[in-house]
């Protein structure tokens, strides 16, 4: 039998058992990655010891827990930027550094690099991967350009122009809501309740040509919908279950996986359904039918999109694209509407001129509605509205991982594999990217309203 020398640990030779190689073996590879590991934070930590950081709130748990997702939160983020307005550094545990960046100076290297060089962060994003897919918010590479190129047509001025009916529609809906509440004697409303209801009904119809009516009555679907958005922002707040192996364990875990299956079954249905409506019909009569209605949905759009190659997207591509513009069109609008009001009430002499400059549009029209043509005839709103999205963006930053070192101008060093956070300030807010801002626009919550690539 072969011998194994060991001397080196003061043992004498042993039998080389295949069960003892394959511990070895075993233990050298775990010993190798952890030696890696060691240094590779070592050589972090070295990097990162020349950008500041604000207290600790505890050894261990570092920065988490800082900064809530509440309104005393957005005021420390406030804060945090005006003291550090270059940019700071967060532990959210005892190992895992994030860097925050805040000057255009500092950000623009990591919003000028390549897809490449400065992907997506899949760590937040992967919490949604169960429930969008491989959509346009979470893919990238080849993937991404070949969905977004076959995405474009369904947002030309002739499909978005009918949509105009739809929001008035909700928007009327809404404000009956708000009458009835009134005379009730209902003296405070939740705005943002209220708007994003309005929203996700809009988006809705726009997407799936769906009247779920959920302004004014419960729908299973809008409620999974408010369910998975709220589990994914909890989720995201407990470093301990980001693993998707402890996070599926636990309640909430369960909970998002049902609510996954409700949504992508509706969605499912939705596109078998148009599937056979297309097989019956065939796609003269079908274009027919919905050239007679004045719109063309999304799920339509995507139905007869073709690649280059005269390839169209398959079921699981459309579920994906169809889920993620629900996630990303409803929340990120009632968030931007709400600070429109908000603002708008802190100040009620634009209040009043706003109000002014869309009864002096509308004075001669019949019915009294806003219409495509309109939107261009509205600056002093259209101004407000554009203030209003820099002092409080729905989304004020976005998470990018590196897959090199990149230096800023200052020479300072982002290394390899850290995920710097860009959180431009409010004073700053367009300098780097162009802005799109729309009053039923499209994004998340809390993040920014910048049009990016990738």
């Amino acid at each position: 039998m072969l011998q194994l020398s060991l001397s080196w640990l003061g043992l004498g030779p042993v039998a080389a058992s295949p069960w003892l190689l394959l511990l070895l073996v075993g233990g050298s590879w775990l010993l190798a990655r952890v030696l890696a590991w060691t240094y590779t934070f070592y050589d972090n930590c070295r990097h990162l010891q020349c950008f500041p950081q604000p207290p600790k709130q505890n050894w261990f748990w570092g920065h988490q827990g800082l900064v809530t997702p509440t309104e005393e939160g957005m005021k420390k983020v406030t804060q945090l930027v005006a003291t550090y307005p270059q940019g700071f550094k967060f532990w959210m545990g005892p190992t895992f550094p994030l860097l925050t960046l805040c000057h255009p100076d500092t950000i623009r290297p990591i919003t000028s690099a390549s897809a490449a060089v400065a992907p997506k962060d899949m760590i937040f994003y992967g919490f949604l991967k169960p429930w969008l897919g491989d959509g346009l918010l979470l893919s990238g590479g080849d993937k991404w350009s070949r969905h977004r190129r076959m995405l474009t047509p369904a947002f030309h001025f002739n499909i978005l122009k009918p949509y105009m009916k739809i929001f008035n529609k909700s928007v009327n809906i809404m404000h009956d809501k708000w009458q009835r509440l009134a005379s009730e004697g209902s003296a405070r409303l939740d705005m943002f309740e209220h708007l994003s209801l309005m929203t996700l009904d809009s988006v809705q119809k726009c997407v799936f040509n769906f009247e779920s009516n959920c302004q004014e009555k419960p729908s299973e679907y809008i409620a999974t919908i408010l369910e998975l958005s709220a589990l994914i922002e909890k989720r995201n707040q407990q470093i301990l279950v980001h693993t998707d192996f402890l996070y599926h364990l636990t309640p909430d875990g369960q909970r998002f996986r049902r609510a996954c299956r409700l949504v992508h079954d509706f969605t499912d249905a939705v596109i078998q359904e148009r599937r056979q409506t297309l097989r019956t019909q065939g796609i003269d009569d079908f274009l027919k039918n919905k050239a007679k209605s004045k719109t063309l949905d999304f799920i339509d759009v995507l139905l007869l999109s073709k690649d280059e190659d005269g390839k169209e997207l398959s079921d699981e591509d459309i579920r994906a694209e169809a889920d993620t513009f629900m996630f990303g069109g409803h929340d990120t609008t009632a968030s931007g509407l709400s600070w429109v009001l908000y603002h708008l009430a802190q100040h009620p002499e634009y209040q009043e001129r706003c109000r002014q400059e869309a009864r002096e549009l509308l004075k001669d029209c019949e019915p009294v509605e806003i219409e495509w043509d309109d939107l261009a005839q509205l600056p002093f709103l259209t101004m407000c509205i554009k203030e209003s999205l820099r002092l409080h963006p729905p989304v004020p930053a976005v998470s990018r991982c590196c897959t090199q070192d990149i230096v800023l101008p200052d020479g300072r060093i982002i290394p390899k594999g850290l995920r710097p956070l860009p959180l431009l300030p409010r004073e700053h807010q367009g300098e780097v990217t162009s802005g799109f801002y729309s009053l039923l626009g499209r994004a998340q919550k809390l993040h920014w309203a910048g049009v990016r690539h990738g």
